[in-house]
């Protein structure tokens, strides 16, 4: 158990060590932190209705994950406090 546990926690970086050069790697790379902030501005937008505790928690934490994605260019610390954003205000507002 412990040969297979330890196999496979090491077979990605194995892969991706061999695959470090490879154009698909970069392609994933530069694409797949705008992938997850699509997947999130719909998974926060799909619920929205007219009243306020619906929108104003949306708009917010979008609002802030733009500001800190243009501000400091980091994909996870803009995914990450949009995120907390919205869950908090929504749980406040809700």
């Amino acid at each position: 158990m412990l040969v297979v546990t330890v196999a496979l926690r090491a077979a990605p970086f194995v892969a991706l060590s061999r695959l470090r050069d490879s154009e698909v790697v970069r392609y994933l790379g530069l694409t797949m932190p705008a992938g997850v902030m699509v997947v999130l501005v719909v998974y926060t937008l799909r619920d929205t209705t007219a009243d306020l505790g619906s929108w104003l928690p949306a708009a917010a934490a979008l609002t802030l994950t733009l500001a800190v994605h243009l501000a400091f260019r980091r994909a996870a610390a803009s995914i990450v406090l949009g995120t907390a954003t919205f869950m908090l205000l929504q749980a406040w507002l809700g």
